[in-house]
């Protein structure tokens, strides 16, 4: 019985040992490792939470490629879904604490995120505008809705290989005298 026990919490330590662990990307990680731009778009951010994008679309202008269409009383909705856990990249800062993040093959389509200071300067999901049931976003773009949930979607790192990133490192091979 020892020995299942003991092998179960084996496993389950290699396991979690070999995922990354996520963290929030946070104004203080930013400023304290004072990242350029191209150091930025090395870095690979993930979403924390589900983002889900929903605009009308008349039935002549409904291009869909990487979202769902739904028909909604007799109307066309396009939806576009971004899962918790997809990974991201760094496109542009189109200015201070203000990163255009993209979790598709295009850079064309992106998703803004900035610290908010009442999140402990985590970088959250950026809205044109904000309302009690949910906010505007643009991507790729057009105007969507995202609902109040999506506010809270945070930029997330594997802070293990971010600190990779940023470790500039060499060893001084010495000096004689001639």
């Amino acid at each position: 019985m020892k020995n299942i026990i003991f092998g179960l919490l084996a496993t389950v330590f290699l396991l979690t040992s070999c995922s990354p662990k996520l963290t929030p990307f946070t104004q203080r990680l930013y400023e304290q490792n004072d990242w350029s731009k191209s150091e930025l778009k090395r870095i690979q951010f993930y979403l924390s939470e589900d983002i889900v994008l929903r605009r009308n679309a008349s039935s002549s202008n409904s291009q869909i490629r990487n979202g769902e269409i739904e028909v909604v009383s007799g109307g066309n909705v396009e939806k576009v879904v971004i899962r918790k856990g997809t990974p991201g990249v760094f496109v542009f800062s189109p200015r201070e604490n203000r990163f255009a993040i993209s979790f598709e093959d295009s850079d064309d389509s992106y998703l803004m995120f900035g610290p908010n200071p009442k999140a402990s300067n985590r970088y959250l999901l950026l809205a044109s505008e904000w309302k009690k049931r949910g906010g505007t976003v643009t991507y790729n773009g057009k105007r969507y809705r995202v609902d109040n949930s999506s506010a809270y979607a945070t930029l997330m790192v594997d802070l293990k290989k971010v600190r990779k990133v940023s470790v500039k490192s060499r060893t001084a091979g010495g000096r004689r005298i001639n």
